[in-house]
C-alpha cells in the first residue's frame, strides 16, 4: 500500500519541449526557468517531479539521423526505473512532424496511441496499478521561414498537421480515460526556430500542467 507520507511521483515524458531547449543558443534553460523544474515549485513538497525529456524523441520511431529516439522504447524502461509513478505526463509529436517521417495528424495520433495503452496497462503506478496518465498535446508549430530547422519540416504543410494533433490527442485521451491538456491554448512556440517555447511561456505551462495534475491527484 502506498505510504501517504511519500510525496506524489509526476514523471513528465517527453522531447526537447519538456528538456527546456533554448532556441536562442540551443543551449539547456535552467532550474529556475524550465516548466518542468517550475512545475516542481507550483506543486510543493508534497510532490516529486521528475523530468525525463530528450532532445529529438518521437513517439516510435528511431531516428536515421539522430538515432535512439524511439519513445515507445524508452517509456517501456521509464516506467518501470521511476516506479512507483502516481502520474506520468506525455508531452510528444513535434518530432514526428519532420518531412523524413512524412505522417499525418491521425498517423501521430496512432502512434501516441501505443505508449498511452502501455502507460494505461502497465503495473508502475501505486500498489501494482497503473499510473494516471496527462496527455498533452505540444504547441503548434510557427513560422519555419528563416529558422535552423526550415530544412527539417515541411513549411506550412508542416503548421497545418501540428494544428490538427490537439482534437487527435483530445479523442485518445478520452477513449483511455486519461487527462488531456491542449498546450497551445496556453503557449505558442518561438518565432526564433519555431518549434521551441521562449522564457516567458515557461512559468505559463507550469501553472497550466500543476492544475490538470491536481484534478488527477
Amino acid at each position: 500500500m502506498r505510504d501517504e507520507k511519500e510525496p506524489v511521483t509526476v514523471v513528465c515524458f517527453g522531447d526537447s519541449l519538456t528538456w527546456g531547449f533554448n532556441p536562442v543558443d540551443r543551449s539547456r534553460y535552467g532550474h529556475q526557468v524550465r516548466w518542468t523544474r517550475l512545475l516542481q515549485k507550483e506543486l510543493g513538497a508534497a510532490f516529486h517531479v521528475v523530468e525525463e525529456g530528450l532532445n529529438s524523441r518521437t513517439t516510435v520511431f528511431e531516428d536515421p539521423v539522430m538515432g535512439d529516439k524511439n519513445g515507445l522504447a524508452h517509456l517501456a524502461t521509464v516506467l518501470q526505473s521511476h516506479k512507483p509513478i502516481d502520474i506520468l505526463v506525455i508531452m510528444l509529436g513535434t518530432n514526428n512532424l519532420k518531412r523524413r517521417f512524412n505522417m499525418s495528424a491521425t498517423e501521430i495520433g496512432l502512434s501516441m496511441e501505443r505508449l498511452i495503452a502501455l502507460a494505461t496497462r502497465s503495473d508502475a503506478g501505486p500498489d501494482g496499478a497503473a499510473p494516471k496518465v496527462l496527455l498533452m498535446a505540444p504547441p503548434p508549430a510557427n513560422d519555419f521561414t528563416g529558422t535552423g530547422f526550415e530544412d527539417q519540416f515541411l513549411g506550412e504543410t508542416t503548421r497545418e498537421i501540428s494544428r490538427r494533433l490537439a482534437p487527435v490527442y483530445a479523442q485518445i485521451a478520452a477513449a483511455y480515460g486519461t487527462g488531456f491538456l491542449d498546450t497551445g491554448r496556453h503557449v505558442a512556440t518561438s518565432a526564433v526556430d519555431a518549434i521551441h517555447l521562449d522564457p516567458d511561456t515557461q512559468p505559463v505551462l507550469a501553472r497550466v500542467v500543476a492544475a490538470e495534475v491536481l484534478k488527477l491527484v
